[in-house]
């Protein structure tokens, strides 16, 4: 079965790749990266989504070079205020607060070796590969052992959540040629425009990368109610407290019943 998944990759890959081959200008190696599906649709009942990154890594010159590959989806990025609790006389209250500007919804990261066997902390904090090394924007002047703790206890939460995920030897490379990594989608993520990065590296350096996309919305009733929440906010927010009161009150007389 593996054997024949991965001739039905190359089949599908390499056409394309090799069209990118007789168009190219330079001599770099040629990454054609693909997703099982561009489209995830969040329905009632929606319990997560299994994606499949795949794609060929072609050399023009022909040399037999060894890559590894990584691949890095974020979701949307996003303003987040974060608070540090505290215990005071055996109750928790919020104490420390700070602000981002932009943090992913969503990170998952796959790589064929541990990321720092495969380049050094320098060029992961640039690409960002791996959680370690996430490029978080806070706002304002914060002080850098303060911000670390901040930053550390973000990331705890949303991997605890499934937001963040790191996959270490997450893909698998057939032949030296075709790569694939499985990510999984947990059921809280949120709509938007998610971007797939590929890196192909080797001795350390990136040496050729490519995106690709996946959408993420929703539609029909799901659609309706959060569009409802966003332009009208007030007017649904009565509703959701008028709805609580009803459905309290009636689970009281039908149990008055009984």
């Amino acid at each position: 079965m593996r054997r024949l998944v991965t001739l039905l990759l190359a089949l599908a890959i390499v056409p394309a790749a090799l069209a990118s081959v007789a168009v190219a200008q330079d001599r770099d190696p040629i990454l054609v990266p693909e997703i099982s599906q561009h489209d995830i649709v969040l329905r009632q009942g929606f319990t997560g989504a299994n994606l499949l990154l795949y794609g060929a890594v072609l050399n023009p010159d022909d040399r037999d070079i060894e890559y590894d590959i990584v691949v890095v989806l974020k979701g949307p990025t996003q303003p987040i205020q974060v608070r540090e609790k505290e215990r005071i006389f055996g109750i928790w209250i919020n104490s420390e607060t700070t602000s981002y500007r932009s943090v992913p919804s969503f990170y998952a990261m796959a790589s064929s070796r541990p990321v720092l066997d495969i380049v050094d902390e320098r060029t992961a904090a640039i690409y960002e590969l791996g959680l370690s090394y996430l490029q978080l924007s806070p706002s304002g002047s914060i002080n850098p052992a303060e911000q670390r703790r901040f930053s550390e206890g973000l990331v705890d939460l949303r991997q605890r959540q499934g937001l963040y995920a790191q996959y270490d030897e997450g893909v698998h490379i057939s032949e030296g040629v075709l790569y694939r990594a499985d990510i999984p989608i947990p059921s809280n993520v949120i709509s938007g425009r998610y971007v797939a990065e590929t890196f192909a590296i080797t001795d350390g350096r990136v040496i050729s990368s490519a995106t690709s996309e996946v959408q993420v919305f929703k539609e029909g009733f799901e659609l309706g109610v959060e569009e409802a929440a966003n332009d009208y906010s007030f007017f649904y927010g009565l509703f959701a407290v008028g709805l609580s009161v009803f459905m309290g009150w009636a689970a009281g007389r039908l149990f008055a019943m009984v």
